[in-house]
């Protein structure tokens, strides 16, 4: 049975209760219902930039490691994306605070920043490419379920905040989210019980590391 429902499903409810505190976070629920300090999406805003910086050399790590072209072509389009649109839509954020992009670039990231990105590129450069894979889905896939729940709700009424959603929301977004679970499930398929462990723990401290992120965004 276990087999049946992939790899990737299987990872997701081993660490459900992670996930499910990430939804009932402050942050999120403040987003969602538009009662978050601003001053607390500025210190998100600022501090997810300096992670998708290092997100983005995952990614790129990633194409350089893929075993096969289609899945280098697809890290290098995802790698685009990130520090293209997605960082963009942080810029756009940054303008409205009055925040230049000198100010993002120079932005230190602060320490729950730092043990994460730290992690993730000592995971891509140590790891096996399924560790890779499976410590890059928590950010990926979490946005996405984040953006698809909050976007059944009504809309906040700060446009920022409905912005934010929105963008996750997308199922664009979400497609790119199905296509990492379905690597992580192939790539599970294909590992020794020792590599699955591997990649059980990459997606464990990186949920918990995103539980973590949250946090930032409650001290502005």
């Amino acid at each position: 049975m276990e087999a049946a429902e992939g790899f990737s499903a299987q990872l997701r409810r081993v660490a459900d209760p992670i996930w499910r505190a990430q939804h009932e976070h402050p942050f999120v629920r403040g987003v969602a219902d538009g009662t978050l300090p601003v001053a607390g999406f500025e210190r998100y805003v600022r501090q997810d930039y300096v992670f998708l910086v290092d997100y983005g050399r995952l990614l790129a790590t990633g194409a350089a490691r893929a075993p096969d072209l289609e899945t280098m072509r697809r890290f290098a389009d995802l790698t685009q994306a990130i520090l293209g649109e997605e960082m963009e839509l942080h810029r756009a954020f940054a303008r409205e605070f009055g925040i230049t992009e000198g100010e993002l670039e120079a932005e230190e990231p602060a320490p729950v920043t730092r043990a994460y990105t730290d992690f993730l590129l000592r995971t891509a450069t140590l790891g096996d490419f399924g560790e890779l894979a499976a410590a890059l889905l928590p950010c990926m896939w979490g946005y996405a379920e984040i953006g698809e729940r909050l976007g059944r709700e009504p809309a906040p009424a700060d446009p920022r905040y409905a912005k934010w959603i929105a963008t996750y929301a997308d199922p664009e977004f979400g497609g790119l989210a199905a296509w990492c679970r379905a690597l992580v499930d192939r790539l599970g398929e294909q590992a020794g019980e020792a590599g699955r462990e591997r990649m059980r723990r990459a997606f464990l401290v990186c949920s918990e590391h995103e539980l973590a992120f949250w946090d930032l965004g409650l001290s502005g």
